[in-house]
């Protein structure tokens, strides 16, 4: 049992680190604050290849460790979370290419990209379907060699810079729904593809969120993930567990900023002729927010070092639930020690405080991981201990 990451780890850790607090730290609250879409740093992800993070070195992809590509999350949120959604999203959609992909789709799609040329994400969420995916609405209809895809998406990322974008649809009415759902890779520029709107948001903030209108486009049958229908609820649950972990790692990045800013605020600020950080109250909450910080962290190392064996249901839940409940805690307890100065944008904490909310709700709502993890248990597919 290692609790220390390997060198080459270490070394990744610190690159990411210097990107970060060099280039994302230093910008992000104004870029947020002007709507300002950060071109330079995708720039900076493409160079650094980290839009391969899950693409195998064959088709030009880093194909990290789970560990590492957990770093890449919790680093990025540390300095802005909303940019790690860029990579979020498309991370989960290209390791779903290169696990279920028929040959040529792997071979089409995953060159471009790894290196960023191409950015995709994935479209599951419906203005009547989020935790219930079984009742998603959008249909394709085989016509010929092409399907005819109908419906609508919501909370889309990366929906204006996606090429292809995997839809999740029903490709058969049957009983259960889930055999009869599909992953369609749509390609941006297919007819009837429509970005209706961006949606507003209270926090994360520098990515794109969209609702996305499918009007008869007509996807070639070629472009049917896997090339089998009714694999689509499978092969987007297997995307989720992995989608958990990088959630997971965001809120232990976004906790992880909360408590240094909260630390070196009450280290500065005076109060009755003394630091605050000299006050047991306060002293209290630091130790609270850094002891629940380093459990989510090593819970969040942990659940993907499990995913390297297979699939980690349980684990992924329960470092997603406990990790997001950590970053919602973190943030207002570092607002407390700010004061009124917490509420204030001219401080950090106050966008970090309006970004931990979507870690408790974005891959599955918290209640829901709670249910995934009760049942695990009560099903033996989950133990407690080694």
């Amino acid at each position: 049992m290692d609790f220390e990451l390997n060198e080459d780890q270490r070394l990744f850790r610190r690159t990411l680190r210097e990107l970060v607090d060099k280039e994302i730290v230093p910008v992000a609250s104004e870029w947020e604050r002007t709507g300002r879409y950060p071109e330079e740093i995708v720039r900076r992800f493409a160079q650094m290849g980290l839009f391969g993070m899950t693409i195998p070195e064959e088709y030009g992809g880093l194909d990290l460790d789970r560990v590492s590509f957990a770093l890449v999350f919790e680093e990025i949120a540390r300095g802005w979370m909303g940019v790690a959604g860029i990579l979020g999203s498309h991370s989960l959609s290209t390791w779903m290419i290169a696990e279920y992909g028929t040959d040529e789709q792997r071979r089409h799609y995953l060159p471009g990209l790894a290196g960023g040329a191409r950015r995709t994400g994935i479209a599951l969420t419906e203005p009547g379907a989020g935790t219930d995916l079984q009742g998603i609405a959008t249909r394709a209809v085989r016509d010929g060699d092409h399907y005819v895809v109908t419906g609508t998406k919501t909370w889309i990322t990366n929906a204006r810079h996606a090429d292809p974008l995997p839809v999740l649809v029903k490709t058969s009415i049957e009983t259960p729904a889930h055999r009869g759902m599909s992953v369609l890779l749509v390609d941006a520029a297919s007819e009837g593809l429509t970005i209706s709107r961006d949606l507003p948001k209270l926090g994360y903030k520098g990515t794109e969120t969209c609702e996305v209108v499918l009007d008869g486009v007509r996807v070639p049958v070629s472009r049917l993930l896997g090339g089998a229908e009714g694999r689509g609820m499978q092969q987007v649950l297997s995307a989720l567990e992995l989608g958990r972990l990088n959630i997971a790692a965001r809120a232990v990045g976004v906790a992880q900023c909360a408590y240094e800013a909260a630390l070196g605020y009450a280290r500065e600020r005076h109060a009755f002729g003394q630091p605050i950080a000299d006050f047991q109250a306060i002293q209290l909450k630091l130790a609270d927010m850094a002891t629940e910080i380093q459990a989510a962290r090593l819970m969040t190392y942990w659940a993907a070092v499990r995913s390297e064996a297979g699939p980690v249901r349980s684990e992924a839940a329960m470092a997603k639930y406990f990790a997001s409940e950590v970053a919602l805690r973190a943030t207002m307890e570092a607002m407390r020690i700010h004061g009124g100065y917490g509420y204030s944008q001219e401080f950090v904490v106050e966008r970090l405080y309006r970004d931990a909310p979507l870690m408790a709700i974005g891959e599955g709502t918290n209640d829901v991981q709670r249910l995934i993890i009760a049942r695990a248990l009560i099903e033996g597919d989950a133990t407690l201990g080694w």
